[in-house]
C-alpha cells in the first residue's frame, strides 16, 4: 500500500484545489483541533480582508442591507459544538472505484462554532411572505470542467430551506474560540448543524432569500443522489447527515497479540436532529454483536465510543465492525445503496487486524 502524503500531519487528498484529511486514527477527544481538522476545497482559497469584508443580504426581503464584520460581531451570538463531515467521506473505501476526493475515514471532524444566529439576520431584512429557501453564497469561485456546467466562472453556492435556516443556521467567524482560520472560511462562514458540510458555506458573502427552489450548479447536477419512487427517480440535493460509526483504532492491518484486551474505539454520529442511542461492536464479521460503551451525547456532535475486546487465542485475520443506531430507530445499512452516486456514505465498513502472538 502506497504511503500517502502528509501536509502538516494531513493526508493530501489534493493539491489543487488543496484537499486535506485527518488520519482518523488520530481521534482522541471530542473536539477536533483546527489544526487537525479536515479541509475542503473547490477552487482557490480566497484572500479576504476583515475590514473589507460585507455581507450582502438581499433577495424576497423588505429591506436589502450589507452588514461589516465589526456590525456582524456585535449581533447577538451563540457557541455550539457541531460535526461538519464531507458528503464524500469513505469514498476510498468503495470497492468500485468512483470519481471525486478520494477520502478514507477523516473527512470528519467536530469543533466548537461561535457566530451569529441567521435568524437575527433574516428578521432584520425582513424575510417576505411566500418566501421559501436561502441561498448561502461563497466568494470561492472558478472554471468548471463539467461539460454540463455554465461557461466561465462558478462561485460556491447552497440553499437551505427557509424553516431550517431559522432554526439553527450560524454565521460562524470564530472555530476553536479564535478567529476562522483562511482555509475553515474566514473571515465568516455559514454552519448548517447536522447537515452534510457542503451546506455550510465558506467565505460567505451574500444571503439571498427566495420564493422559488434554488437551481445551483452544487444544488441539482453536483451534490445530489437520486431519490428513486418506484420506477422513477429524481435529483434531490443532499442535506442531511445519515446514521454513522467509524472504527479508530484499531487501524487496517493492525497487528495484536491473543489473549490480551484491546481497547475497540471510535465515533458514530447522525443527522435530522438525532442522536446516537447506540453502538455495536462486532469482532467476527458480523455474526455477534456487543454494546460499546458511549460517551457524552451533544446535539449535532459525534458520540465518542469504546468497547473492550478480548482477543481470541486463536491466531489468525479477525473482521472489526461497528453498527451505530439513532435516537429514531434508524441503523446503519449493511449494504451500499447505489442511488446515492458517490455521496452518502454509511454503509458498515470492516477493520481487518491480525491476531498474532508475539507482537
Amino acid at each position: 500500500m502506497e504511503t500517502p502524503k502528509l501536509r502538516g500531519g494531513k493526508i493530501v487528498r489534493s493539491e489543487n484545489p488543496v484537499n486535506l484529511e485527518m488520519p482518523f486514527e488520530n481521534l482522541d477527544g471530542f473536539l477536533t483541533p483546527t489544526p487537525e481538522f479536515y479541509v475542503r476545497t473547490h477552487f482557490p482559497i480566497p484572500r479576504i480582508e476583515k475590514t473589507s469584508w460585507r455581507l450582502v443580504v438581499d433577495g424576497h426581503v423588505n429591506a436589502p442591507f450589507e452588514l461589516t464584520f465589526e456590525e456582524l460581531a456585535k449581533l447577538p451570538s451563540r457557541t455550539i459544538p457541531a460535526i461538519l463531515e464531507c458528503a464524500g467521506n469513505n469514498r476510498n473505501l468503495l470497492i468500485e472505484k468512483v470519481k471525486g476526493v478520494q477520502w478514507g475515514l477523516g473527512a470528519v471532524g467536530t469543533a466548537e462554532w461561535t457566530g451569529v444566529p441567521l435568524s437575527v439576520v433574516l428578521d432584520r431584512a425582513g424575510v417576505k411572505p411566500n418566501s421559501i429557501e436561502v441561498i448561502l453564497e461563497g466568494a470561492d469561485k472558478g472554471p468548471l470542467e463539467d461539460p454540463k456546467a455554465p461557461p466561465g466562472d462558478v462561485r460556491f453556492a447552497r440553499s437551505v430551506p427557509l424553516t431550517k435556516a431559522r432554526e439553527d443556521v450560524l454565521l460562524v467567524y470564530k472555530m476553536n474560540g479564535v478567529d476562522l482560520p483562511p482555509e475553515h472560511g474566514f473571515p465568516v462562514r455559514a454552519i448548517v448543524p447536522g447537515w452534510f458540510a457542503v451546506a455550510s458555506i465558506k467565505w460567505l458573502e451574500r444571503i439571498t432569500v427566495t420564493d422559488r427552489a434554488f437551481g445551483g450548479y452544487y444544488q441539482t447536477i453536483d451534490y445530489a443522489f437520486w431519490d428513486r419512487k418506484g420506477t422513477n427517480a429524481e435529483l434531490v440535493p443532499l442535506q442531511e447527515l445519515q446514521v454513522k460509526a467509524e472504527i479508530a483504532r484499531p487501524t487496517e492491518g493492525e497487528v495484536v497479540s491473543p489473549n490480551s484486551s484491546v481497547r475497540i474505539r471510535g465515533a458514530a454520529w447522525a443527522g435530522g436532529g438525532a442522536e446516537i442511542a447506540k453502538v455495536e461492536i462486532s469482532t467476527d464479521g458480523g455474526k455477534t454483536w456487543n454494546a460499546a460503551e458511549l460517551g457524552k451525547s451533544v446535539p449535532n456532535a459525534w458520540r465518542l465510543w469504546n468497547y473492550n475486546w478480548p482477543t481470541p487465542s486463536t491466531p489468525g485475520r479477525y473482521s472489526l465492525i461497528a453498527r451505530a443506531t439513532d435516537s429514531l430507530g434508524r441503523t446503519q445499512p449493511v449494504n451500499r445503496n447505489i442511488d446515492r452516486g458517490t455521496y452518502m456514505i454509511n454503509h458498515l465498513l470492516t477493520v481487518t487486524v491480525e491476531v498474532k502472538t508475539g507482537t
